[in-house]
């Protein structure tokens, strides 16, 4: 009973591997499939998989280990002509993508969205598994705008890039320490200078603090020296790899992070797909006659978009002759005369992404 029950079981999990008696098996050399598609919804001990057959409605889907997993898509490849597979991308990086090409599946990672397009307010691993291989049928058959893809650094490029996201770990970490003991003081009636965790300062305010105050900070104060000092050293490690001159106003910083998070210039084919990039753009809500456009997407990478801000901000003082800040000069006096720093901010907006572009 128990052994029939598990043959019944594998049947379930593995219908294309059990093959009916009054099927013929596939002459030998051939491979019974020409094309299978996998989507993944991947997670930290399981990977729920929805297969779709050739041009058959997509089966439902299976949970696997990571390891498992590996093993069936072996199996898939043996199965098909051509597998396809696709995940969203997130916490777990790319290493499923790179055992998956090893093992000759033609896998792409994607951009993480949203499933439940018809807002049934439902959401499961399943379904999200069946999303997923119903719009990697429609990329295939070649819809590119059912899925976006994301670039694929390589490892060495995925490593450096993770320098320079750890430093920007760091800096935040320190903020957060810096705002923790600036709301412990005043939550005890006491003000705070700015970066006031540095030693000078620090030890200054030995004779203005209660002794007990003194000492809650003085435990947040060596976690933030430690932090800074781990932060000006990965910050120094980033700016010695720029070898190349840079123009005034740019800092080797924000070449080496545009660099490391862009990674490929090459992969953009037009201005549009720079600015889009960035999430610099303007939303559009047009229909009919109407033509609207509202704020900037924030799609793409934040980590560009907020290094590209900044950039900005310093252009006009220290490249005054850049025929991106000469374009907007006027009106930013003007809006600078008048206070407007909603207008301000759009130009610098604007000028940021000018700047990319033309980078």
């Amino acid at each position: 009973m128990v052994r029939r029950a598990l043959r019944l079981y594998l049947t379930c999990m593995n219908p294309i591997e059990n093959t009916s008696p009054a099927s013929p098996a596939a002459p030998l050399g051939i491979k019974p499939h020409r094309l299978i598609k996998l989507g993944v919804d991947v997670h930290l001990r399981e990977y729920v998989v929805a297969r779709q057959v050739d041009g058959l409605a997509p089966q439902s889907a299976q949970c696997f280990s990571p390891e498992a997993f590996i093993a069936w898509a072996a199996k898939q490849a043996q199965q098909a002509d051509v597998v396809h597979c696709c995940y969203e991308a997130g916490p777990f990086g790319f290493s499923l993508h790179r055992r998956l090409l090893r093992l000759g599946l033609k896998s792409i990672v994607v951009r993480p969205r949203n499933w439940d397009e018809y807002g049934k307010k439902v959401k499961t691993d399943r379904r999200d598994a069946l999303a997923l291989v119903s719009c990697l049928d429609r990329f295939v058959a070649g819809n590119t705008e059912a899925l976006t893809n994301i670039h694929i650094p390589s490892e060495t490029e995925e490593q450096s890039r993770s320098v320079t996201r750890q430093r920007e770990q760091m800096l935040e970490h320190r903020k957060r320490l810096a705002a923790q003991g600036l709301s412990c003081a005043r939550y005890h009636g006491h003000d705070l200078p700015e970066e006031w965790w540095r030693a000078k300062k620090f030890a200054a305010l030995k004779e203005e603090l209660p002794e007990f105050l003194y000492a809650l900070l003085g435990k947040i104060q060596v976690i933030a020296l430690l932090v800074n000092e781990q932060l000006e050293t990965l910050s120094e490690g980033i700016e010695s790899a720029q070898t190349t001159l840079l123009p005034t106003g740019m800092g080797a910083l924000t070449a080496q992070v545009l660099d490391r998070e862009i990674v490929n210039y090459g992969r953009f084919k037009n201005r549009r797909h720079v600015a889009s990039y960035t999430g610099l753009v303007p939303s559009e809500h047009s229909s009919g006659g109407s033509r609207q456009r509202g704020s900037i997407t924030k799609h793409g990478n934040p980590r560009v978009r907020h290094i590209l801000i900044e950039l900005a901000w310093r252009l006009p003082m220290f490249q005054p002759d850049y025929h991106a800040v000469k374009a907007c000069r006027a009106a930013m006096d003007l809006a600078k005369r008048k206070g407007d720093k909603a207008t301000r901010k759009k130009l610098i907006v604007a000028l940021a992404r000018q700047f990319i572009v033309d980078w």
